[in-house]
């Protein structure tokens, strides 16, 4: 009786031979996530080897390490493929329901907070009540009350009733208007950096072939596996 993979991490495995002869040969193979251990038993003794030395595996049980790579990639990007839709669609239902919004920032008024090109996410104020220090996106209007335009500024001062004082972080004055709870529309609570610049009509130039590409290799990666 034999100890197969004696003082390995194998589990253990014994080998009996009720009529040993000396031309007998068995080979045993275990294989798992580690790789694989092969040993040759005679009627004598153990021993380590390989099983390629003695068998052809078949085709599909042949691993390469491009083959890995292959498998690896295309799982990232199915991966990144439903993380990207879930994120989507979640937004797109927050963003329905008017609980979140998204705003591209055109201007370097809150530098280095928030550049040109990046997206904010904001809440509805109802749902996230603003304060100073936040950074909120409100409607500039004009003497008549029509609106002018929205701007996204920190407060530095100020209250819902009387008003709250504006500044960018990047201008040296505050703004000249002082918006209400009525005149903000979200209360900012994540940046997206560079992401608005991929939006524009350029960026979509580059953007469009780029994700083609990238649906291209992902096709011919999935079809050699």
């Amino acid at each position: 009786m034999f100890r197969i993979f004696n003082g390995s991490e194998q589990p253990d495995i014994w080998l009996h031979d009720s009529k040993p002869q000396l031309d007998k040969f068995v080979l045993v193979t275990v294989s798992g996530s580690k790789g694989e251990q092969t040993v040759l038993v005679t009627s004598q003794k153990a021993l380590e080897t390989k099983a390629k030395h003695f068998v052809q595996a078949p085709k599909e049980r042949i691993v390469k390490g491009s083959d890995l790579i292959r498998a690896r990639i295309s799982s990232l990007f199915k991966l990144s493929g439903f993380i990207l839709l879930t994120v989507m669609l979640t937004f797109s239902l927050l963003s329905f329901a008017g609980i979140v919004k998204a705003r591209i920032v055109l201007t370097q008024s809150m530098q280095p907070t928030i550049n040109a090109g990046d997206v904010v996410l904001s809440l509805n104020p109802d749902r996230l009540p603003p304060e100073i220090g936040d950074v909120v996106t409100y409607t500039a209007r004009r003497f008549d009350g029509s609106s002018v335009a929205s701007f996204t500024h920190r407060i530095i001062s100020g209250d819902a009733e009387t008003g709250f004082v504006m500044k960018g972080d990047n201008n040296p004055a505050p703004d000249t208007q002082k918006p209400k709870l009525s005149d903000i529309s979200g209360v900012v609570f994540f940046t997206i950096p560079l992401i608005g610049k991929l939006l524009t009509p350029a960026g979509l130039l580059v953007l469009v072939p780029s994700i083609f590409g990238l649906w291209l290799i992902r096709d011919s990666l999935r079809n050699e596996t």
